[in-house]
């Protein structure tokens, strides 16, 4: 049975996930990702994954069948299990809460050698609406205190499929580094009554060496204090709390640039690992006023090494500038119509 521990000296959670330890690759070393052979999430496959949860198909298609183009489905190896409840024990001067929560995977195509880069605008579209709708319904559970969306890419990334899929883990307590965030926003709030991510839009937009790629709504660019190489950002232009709430034309233009910058990536690095995760507030929470959902995209360049581990500190070897120039002249496709 899964379970949530309580680190008593820095307040973090840890999963102990131990339906995770049942994947046939785990601890193996070096060993690539396979391109070909079987994949469970292949077109005409669907009855080898566990039941969809959701799926965008034809209407005259069944449930776990052909005729779908985005699907979700419970993850086989899931972090977290619904069917628990989320009670609080201890165990002696430790915190533990039973292991309940949600995690699903959003198979983002039916064809196995795409990506989110390459595929067709419209796709990456439904892929946003999935986002969106899962999050939504999860939302309405009151045991469920935060949703998290992420994608791992690349076997360096903890990719176990190449598929191209993303992920959902919802829990029954706010992560830390999200209460980070929310604590840190609070404090610029309250000393200068603005929202920080708001101000730092307005700063990078009016220096514009960090800028990778904009539109009417969202602003894609390199934070100024990058952790990693070519670690990049994309927040709507316009202060906007609960992802959950994103509507039809910011859909359009989020998934414009999230494909956009994911393609300069792409071409620039020689399709690299990366991670991106998709940090929002929820209604049940407080911070409508000073925070603000965002994606952070991760390219796995460098290694996290005995210093970092130690201090906390970040050694990052790509000045953000330099990093972005080099994105911004990357040579883009004919956009989708």
């Amino acid at each position: 049975m899964p379970e949530l521990r309580k680190d008593p000296i820095l307040k973090r959670w840890v999963i102990i996930a131990t339906e995770r330890s049942k994947r046939p690759n785990d601890f193996k070393k070096a060993q690539e990702l396979p391109g070909g052979g079987f994949c469970p999430f292949d077109y005409g496959n669907e009855h080898t994954t566990p039941p969809e949860i959701m799926a965008f198909r034809g209407e005259k298609t069944k449930p776990d069948e052909p005729g779908w183009w985005i699907r979700v489905v419970p993850n086989k190896f899931p972090a977290l299990d619904p069917k628990l409840e989320p009670d609080k024990f201890g165990h002696g001067m430790y915190d533990v809460i039973k292991g309940f929560g949600t995690h699903e995977v959003i198979i983002e195509t039916p064809e196995h050698d795409q990506n989110l880069a390459t595929l067709p605008l419209k796709q990456v579209q439904e892929v946003i609406w999935a986002y969106k709708y899962r999050f939504n319904e999860l939302e309405k559970d009151p045991r469920i205190k935060y949703v998290l969306i992420f994608k791992n890419h690349g076997k360096e990334a903890g990719a176990s499929l190449q598929h191209p899929h993303s992920q959902l883990i919802a829990t029954p307590i706010v992560p830390k580094r999200v209460v980070e965030e929310m604590e840190g926003s609070l404090d610029y709030y309250n000393f200068k009554e603005r929202c920080v991510y708001c101000d730092i839009l307005n700063q990078e937009l009016l220096e514009k060496t960090r800028i990778v790629e904009e539109n009417d709504l969202f602003l894609a660019f390199e934070p100024f204090a990058a952790r990693f190489p070519f670690e990049t950002w994309i927040l709507p232009k316009k202060h906007r709390f609960n992802f959950g709430e994103i509507g039809t034309e910011e859909v359009k233009q989020f998934a414009r640039i999230l494909k956009n910058t994911l393609y300069r990536i792409y071409k620039a690095l020689d399709n690299p690992p990366f991670n991106f995760m998709l940090h929002t507030g929820i209604s049940n929470m407080e911070g409508e006023k000073y925070y603000h959902w965002h994606l952070e995209i991760v390219p796995r360049l460098t290694r996290v090494a005995g210093f970092e581990w130690g201090s906390g500190f970040y050694i990052n070897p790509t000045p953000p500038e330099y990093a972005a120039k080099y994105l911004r002249e990357v040579e883009m496709p004919e956009e989708d119509v």
